[in-house]
């Protein structure tokens, strides 16, 4: 029987979105594609989380969900904020490797991402803490991330104490004027880019035939930057 008969008798499997074919050099243009695509038709409540795995000094991995707040294609980076001092920030100083997935369920894709990580620039970091809500503001002073505490009674009066100890006018959140608060940045607190070493998307076909591809480049350290070289692809059976 023919290759094309066989298809058709078993239903069309292998149908359904797919990669180009041949691949593109760079896959952050479908990639980029993929996360304004979701986030435009807010396929779920927040389109923009991704997994992200790190692991400690002796190799045990963790992983939690974060938000990739800038996709920078040009670079081939992905920036999420967080505590330096939470665990996945300690991880990341004896281990400055990560590893991200972002997956759509309702679009049946999926994005993965590998590779060293950076602190973002201060003054991004600081650009981004000033358009957050005060409340946000006021938690990333207030949380020691990652740290016990005795209970959530305990949490809430931390929160008022940290307040206290930053100033904060109470009377405009009263008055309904919180947005004229001045909190800055704390020190603990700030942005990661992850520099996209190897890339991996995918894309759900009938029958489980998905189409997969894998890309990789060699980065080279520039100071809090990285150069990069020009990717490499190859397609994988799923």
């Amino acid at each position: 029987m023919a290759e094309n008969d066989l298809m058709n008798a078993l239903g069309g499997v292998g149908e359904g979105e797919s990669l180009p074919d041949p691949l593109p050099d760079d896959p952050f243009g479908i990639a980029e594609t993929w996360f304004n695509d979701a986030r435009d038709r807010a396929v779920q409540p927040n389109p923009n989380a991704m997994t992200l795995a790190t692991a400690d000094e002796t190799g045990a991995p963790s992983a939690r969900i974060v938000l990739c707040k800038h996709f920078d294609a040009d670079s081939g980076s992905v920036i999420f904020y967080t505590n330096y001092q939470s665990r996945k920030g300690r991880e990341l100083e004896a281990n400055p490797r990560a590893a991200l997935v972002m997956h759509w369920d309702a679009l049946d894709r999926q994005i993965r991402i590998t590779g060293p990580v950076t602190h973002a620039p201060a003054e991004q970091s600081d650009a981004y803490f000033a358009s957050r809500a005060w409340e946000k503001r006021l938690g990333a002073w207030s949380s020691d991330q990652s740290q016990p505490i005795e209970s959530r009674e305990a949490l809430l009066m931390q929160v008022a104490e940290r307040a206290v100890e930053l100033d904060i006018d109470l009377r405009k959140i009263v008055d309904g004027h919180a947005d004229e608060l001045v909190i800055p940045r704390p020190p603990h607190w700030g942005g990661y880019r992850v520099w996209a070493e190897t890339v991996e998307l995918w894309c759900s076909g009938v029958g489980r035939v998905h189409d997969r591809a894998l890309w990789r480049r060699d980065l080279t350290r520039d100071g809090d930057d990285y150069n990069a070289g020009p990717w490499s692809s190859t397609r994988l059976q799923p």
